[in-house]
Protein backbone atom coordinates (compact mmCIF):
# COMPACT_ATOMS: atom_id res chain seq x y z
CA UNK A 1 0.00 0.00 0.00
CA UNK A 2 1.65 3.47 -1.05
CA UNK A 3 0.92 7.19 -1.69
CA UNK A 4 2.62 9.14 -3.82
CA UNK A 5 3.57 12.13 -2.24
CA UNK A 6 3.33 15.65 -4.01
CA UNK A 7 4.70 19.10 -2.49
CA UNK A 8 1.77 21.09 -1.09
CA UNK A 9 0.85 24.26 -3.12
CA UNK A 10 -1.14 27.48 -2.69
CA UNK A 11 -4.44 27.85 -3.32
CA UNK A 12 -3.56 29.70 -6.24
CA UNK A 13 -1.38 27.19 -7.74
CA UNK A 14 -3.98 24.85 -6.93
CA UNK A 15 -6.48 27.03 -8.89
CA UNK A 16 -3.93 27.29 -11.41
CA UNK A 17 -3.05 23.51 -11.62
CA UNK A 18 -7.37 22.94 -12.13
CA UNK A 19 -7.45 24.16 -15.69
CA UNK A 20 -6.85 21.12 -17.21
CA UNK A 21 -10.41 19.99 -17.34
CA UNK A 22 -11.31 22.66 -19.28
CA UNK A 23 -8.84 20.99 -22.04
CA UNK A 24 -9.37 18.31 -24.58
CA UNK A 25 -10.32 15.27 -24.09
CA UNK A 26 -12.92 16.13 -21.02
CA UNK A 27 -14.21 19.01 -22.94
CA UNK A 28 -15.00 17.28 -25.82
CA UNK A 29 -16.44 14.06 -23.67
CA UNK A 30 -18.52 16.59 -22.35
CA UNK A 31 -19.56 18.47 -25.58
CA UNK A 32 -20.68 15.01 -26.92
CA UNK A 33 -22.27 14.13 -23.40
CA UNK A 34 -20.23 10.81 -23.49
CA UNK A 35 -17.12 8.86 -23.05
CA UNK A 36 -15.08 6.92 -22.85
CA UNK A 37 -13.12 9.19 -20.33
CA UNK A 38 -10.50 8.18 -18.10
CA UNK A 39 -7.99 9.40 -15.49
CA UNK A 40 -4.53 8.24 -15.90
CA UNK A 41 -1.99 7.24 -13.72
CA UNK A 42 1.43 8.08 -14.60
CA UNK A 43 1.74 4.26 -14.85
CA UNK A 44 -0.99 3.45 -17.11
CA UNK A 45 -3.41 2.50 -15.01
CA UNK A 46 -7.17 3.96 -15.81
CA UNK A 47 -10.08 4.78 -13.47
CA UNK A 48 -13.51 5.06 -16.00
CA UNK A 49 -15.15 8.55 -15.58
CA UNK A 50 -19.03 7.87 -16.02
CA UNK A 51 -19.44 10.85 -18.92
CA UNK A 52 -23.31 9.74 -19.03
CA UNK A 53 -24.29 9.45 -16.23
CA UNK A 54 -23.14 13.12 -15.19
CA UNK A 55 -24.28 14.22 -18.60
CA UNK A 56 -27.59 12.74 -17.76
CA UNK A 57 -30.73 14.15 -15.34
CA UNK A 58 -29.96 13.82 -11.29
CA UNK A 59 -30.75 9.67 -10.57
CA UNK A 60 -32.79 8.18 -7.45
CA UNK A 61 -29.13 7.99 -5.93
CA UNK A 62 -28.58 11.29 -6.53
CA UNK A 63 -31.89 12.84 -5.26
CA UNK A 64 -31.69 10.40 -2.06
CA UNK A 65 -28.24 12.53 -0.95
CA UNK A 66 -29.90 15.84 -2.51
CA UNK A 67 -33.19 15.85 0.18
CA UNK A 68 -29.85 16.08 3.04
CA UNK A 69 -29.09 19.26 1.63
CA UNK A 70 -29.70 22.24 3.85
CA UNK A 71 -30.35 25.76 3.27
CA UNK A 72 -28.34 27.49 0.48
CA UNK A 73 -26.04 24.79 -1.34
CA UNK A 74 -22.95 24.81 -3.10
CA UNK A 75 -21.75 21.96 -5.47
CA UNK A 76 -18.05 22.08 -5.89
CA UNK A 77 -17.04 21.42 -9.10
CA UNK A 78 -20.61 21.02 -10.42
CA UNK A 79 -19.56 19.11 -14.13
CA UNK A 80 -22.89 19.17 -16.43
CA UNK A 81 -24.59 20.24 -13.89
CA UNK A 82 -27.24 17.61 -12.95
CA UNK A 83 -27.21 18.46 -9.16
CA UNK A 84 -27.37 22.30 -9.33
CA UNK A 85 -30.57 21.43 -12.21
CA UNK A 86 -31.89 18.95 -9.69
CA UNK A 87 -32.06 21.59 -7.12
CA UNK A 88 -33.43 24.18 -8.96
CA UNK A 89 -36.23 22.27 -9.89
CA UNK A 90 -36.88 21.73 -5.56
CA UNK A 91 -36.92 25.32 -5.50
CA UNK A 92 -33.56 25.52 -3.57
CA UNK A 93 -31.04 28.44 -3.48
CA UNK A 94 -27.44 26.76 -5.55
CA UNK A 95 -24.70 28.05 -6.84
CA UNK A 96 -22.55 25.28 -8.94
CA UNK A 97 -18.95 26.22 -9.68
CA UNK A 98 -16.45 24.53 -11.98
CA UNK A 99 -13.16 25.27 -14.03
CA UNK A 100 -14.01 23.74 -16.84
CA UNK A 101 -15.76 26.12 -19.63
CA UNK A 102 -17.43 23.28 -21.47
CA UNK A 103 -18.79 21.81 -17.80
CA UNK A 104 -20.38 25.59 -17.45
CA UNK A 105 -21.03 25.60 -20.85
CA UNK A 106 -23.43 22.35 -20.65
CA UNK A 107 -24.69 23.94 -17.15
CA UNK A 108 -26.08 26.98 -18.81
CA UNK A 109 -27.74 24.79 -21.80
CA UNK A 110 -29.29 22.80 -19.54
CA UNK A 111 -30.96 25.26 -17.09
CA UNK A 112 -31.58 27.61 -20.18
CA UNK A 113 -29.00 30.22 -18.72
CA UNK A 114 -27.51 33.44 -19.79
CA UNK A 115 -23.66 32.91 -20.17
CA UNK A 116 -21.74 33.20 -16.91
CA UNK A 117 -18.93 35.55 -16.82
CA UNK A 118 -16.06 34.75 -14.69
CA UNK A 119 -16.76 37.49 -12.31
CA UNK A 120 -20.42 36.59 -11.95
CA UNK A 121 -21.50 36.39 -8.21
CA UNK A 122 -24.17 34.28 -6.74
CA UNK A 123 -27.01 36.28 -7.70
CA UNK A 124 -26.67 36.75 -10.91
CA UNK A 125 -27.06 32.72 -11.80
CA UNK A 126 -26.76 29.84 -10.56
CA UNK A 127 -22.99 29.02 -11.99
CA UNK A 128 -20.01 29.99 -11.69
CA UNK A 129 -16.53 28.95 -13.96
CA UNK A 130 -13.95 29.30 -10.80
CA UNK A 131 -12.09 27.07 -8.61
CA UNK A 132 -12.51 25.92 -5.12
CA UNK A 133 -9.33 27.48 -4.21
CA UNK A 134 -10.39 31.18 -5.38
CA UNK A 135 -12.54 33.82 -4.19
CA UNK A 136 -16.11 32.92 -4.19
CA UNK A 137 -19.53 34.53 -3.57
CA UNK A 138 -21.07 34.34 0.34
CA UNK A 139 -18.32 33.08 1.96
CA UNK A 140 -18.73 31.24 5.66
CA UNK A 141 -22.59 31.23 4.77
CA UNK A 142 -23.57 28.59 2.44
CA UNK A 143 -25.54 26.28 4.46
CA UNK A 144 -24.45 22.80 2.53
CA UNK A 145 -21.81 21.87 0.20
CA UNK A 146 -21.66 18.93 -2.26
CA UNK A 147 -18.09 16.93 -3.38
CA UNK A 148 -19.44 14.63 -5.64
CA UNK A 149 -18.30 12.51 -8.43
CA UNK A 150 -14.83 11.81 -6.92
CA UNK A 151 -14.50 15.70 -5.95
CA UNK A 152 -13.45 15.19 -2.69
CA UNK A 153 -10.33 14.17 -4.70
CA UNK A 154 -9.87 18.23 -6.44
CA UNK A 155 -6.42 19.93 -5.69
CA UNK A 156 -5.04 16.36 -4.71
CA UNK A 157 -4.62 17.76 -1.15
CA UNK A 158 -7.78 16.54 0.80
CA UNK A 159 -6.69 18.54 3.76
CA UNK A 160 -6.29 22.06 1.94
CA UNK A 161 -9.61 20.53 -0.10
CA UNK A 162 -11.35 20.14 4.06
CA UNK A 163 -10.04 23.26 5.01
CA UNK A 164 -10.73 25.74 2.14
CA UNK A 165 -14.62 23.78 2.47
CA UNK A 166 -14.49 25.12 6.21
CA UNK A 167 -13.98 28.73 5.31
CA UNK A 168 -17.29 28.65 2.85
CA UNK A 169 -19.56 26.59 5.28
CA UNK A 170 -21.76 28.69 7.77
CA UNK A 171 -20.86 27.80 10.96
CA UNK A 172 -22.92 24.54 11.21
CA UNK A 173 -22.78 24.00 7.77
CA UNK A 174 -23.18 20.37 6.15
CA UNK A 175 -20.03 19.09 3.76
CA UNK A 176 -21.78 15.54 1.97
CA UNK A 177 -18.63 14.16 -0.01
CA UNK A 178 -19.07 10.86 -2.21
CA UNK A 179 -16.20 8.42 -1.21
CA UNK A 180 -14.79 5.44 -3.54
CA UNK A 181 -16.83 2.44 -2.39
CA UNK A 182 -16.12 -0.62 -0.28
CA UNK A 183 -12.31 0.32 -0.22
CA UNK A 184 -9.59 2.43 2.20
CA UNK A 185 -8.06 3.95 -0.61
CA UNK A 186 -5.91 6.88 0.11
CA UNK A 187 -4.12 7.99 -2.85
CA UNK A 188 -2.59 11.55 -3.86
CA UNK A 189 -1.56 11.10 -7.51
CA UNK A 190 -0.81 12.91 -10.77
CA UNK A 191 -3.46 11.48 -13.50
CA UNK A 192 -4.18 13.32 -16.89
CA UNK A 193 -7.49 12.80 -18.31
CA UNK A 194 -7.30 10.52 -21.69
CA UNK A 195 -10.07 8.95 -23.72
CA UNK A 196 -10.41 6.06 -26.16
CA UNK A 197 -8.14 7.83 -28.69
CA UNK A 198 -5.05 7.80 -26.70
CA UNK A 199 -5.63 11.53 -26.77
CA UNK A 200 -3.77 13.19 -23.24
CA UNK A 201 -4.79 16.30 -21.44
CA UNK A 202 -2.07 18.09 -18.72
CA UNK A 203 -0.86 16.42 -16.03
CA UNK A 204 -2.64 17.38 -12.49
CA UNK A 205 -2.95 16.24 -8.85
CA UNK A 206 -6.00 14.61 -8.19
CA UNK A 207 -6.60 11.88 -5.01
CA UNK A 208 -9.24 9.26 -4.17
CA UNK A 209 -10.41 8.35 -1.00
CA UNK A 210 -12.45 5.72 0.72
CA UNK A 211 -14.64 6.19 3.45
CA UNK A 212 -12.29 5.32 6.34
CA UNK A 213 -9.76 7.57 5.06
CA UNK A 214 -11.48 10.54 4.71
CA UNK A 215 -12.95 10.23 8.04
CA UNK A 216 -9.43 10.06 8.78
CA UNK A 217 -8.90 13.14 7.12
CA UNK A 218 -11.36 14.90 8.40
CA UNK A 219 -10.60 14.13 11.66
CA UNK A 220 -7.31 16.08 11.65
CA UNK A 221 -8.71 18.93 9.92
CA UNK A 222 -11.67 19.16 12.69
CA UNK A 223 -14.58 17.97 11.02
CA UNK A 224 -16.85 15.24 13.05
CA UNK A 225 -18.94 12.86 10.95
CA UNK A 226 -22.69 13.17 11.62
CA UNK A 227 -23.45 10.19 9.15
CA UNK A 228 -22.01 8.04 6.57
CA UNK A 229 -24.24 5.56 3.96
CA UNK A 230 -24.48 3.90 0.27
CA UNK A 231 -26.69 3.95 -2.01
CA UNK A 232 -27.05 2.78 -5.49
CA UNK A 233 -23.67 0.82 -4.95
CA UNK A 234 -22.34 4.71 -4.29
CA UNK A 235 -20.69 5.61 -0.85
CA UNK A 236 -20.96 8.81 1.13
CA UNK A 237 -20.26 10.47 4.33
CA UNK A 238 -21.79 13.83 5.98
CA UNK A 239 -19.65 16.09 7.91
CA UNK A 240 -20.11 19.22 10.25
CA UNK A 241 -17.19 21.23 11.49
CA UNK A 242 -16.56 20.21 15.53
CA UNK A 243 -18.01 23.92 17.78
CA UNK A 244 -15.65 25.43 20.14
CA UNK A 245 -17.02 22.47 23.17
CA UNK A 246 -15.79 19.91 20.12
CA UNK A 247 -19.37 18.59 18.95
CA UNK A 248 -21.14 18.58 15.73
CA UNK A 249 -24.87 19.62 15.16
CA UNK A 250 -26.67 16.39 14.83
CA UNK A 251 -27.86 15.20 11.45
CA UNK A 252 -31.23 16.19 11.03
CA UNK A 253 -33.32 13.83 8.53
CA UNK A 254 -35.96 14.97 6.49
CA UNK A 255 -39.42 14.85 7.97
CA UNK A 256 -40.83 12.29 5.56
CA UNK A 257 -38.08 9.96 7.22
CA UNK A 258 -34.39 8.40 6.50
CA UNK A 259 -35.37 5.63 3.87
CA UNK A 260 -32.84 3.95 1.88
CA UNK A 261 -32.28 3.10 -1.84
CA UNK A 262 -29.92 0.27 -0.68
CA UNK A 263 -30.87 -1.27 2.01
CA UNK A 264 -27.67 -3.42 1.53
CA UNK A 265 -25.34 -0.58 1.79
CA UNK A 266 -23.09 -0.42 5.36
CA UNK A 267 -25.84 2.50 6.76
CA UNK A 268 -25.32 4.59 9.98
CA UNK A 269 -28.79 5.66 11.46
CA UNK A 270 -29.74 8.99 10.61
CA UNK A 271 -29.03 11.11 13.22
CA UNK A 272 -25.83 9.60 14.89
CA UNK A 273 -23.24 11.46 15.05
CA UNK A 274 -19.57 10.50 16.17
CA UNK A 275 -16.15 11.62 16.32
CA UNK A 276 -13.69 10.11 13.80
CA UNK A 277 -10.85 8.00 14.79
CA UNK A 278 -7.21 8.93 13.45
CA UNK A 279 -5.56 6.55 11.70
CA UNK A 280 -2.70 7.29 9.94
CA UNK A 281 -2.10 3.97 8.31
CA UNK A 282 -3.70 1.74 5.57
CA UNK A 283 -2.53 3.78 2.36
CA UNK A 284 -3.97 1.86 -0.66
CA UNK A 285 -3.29 1.41 -4.51
CA UNK A 286 -5.10 3.89 -6.79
Amino acid sequence: MSTVSIPLQSGRERAAEDRPWSADPYAHALSNGRGPLFLRRTDGWLLPLDVERWCADADAADLEVLRRCEGAVLDVGCGPGRLVAALGRQGRRVLGIDVSEAAVARTVRRLGSPPPAAGREAGDGPVLLRSVFEPLPDEGHWGTALLFDGNIGIGGDPRALLDRVAQLLARHGLLIAETVPDLDVDERVQVQVTDARGALGHPFRWARLGTPALLRHAERAGWCAVDEWAVGGRSFVALRRRNLTGHARRFEPPRHGASRLDPQGPVRPAGTERAVSANPEGHSAF
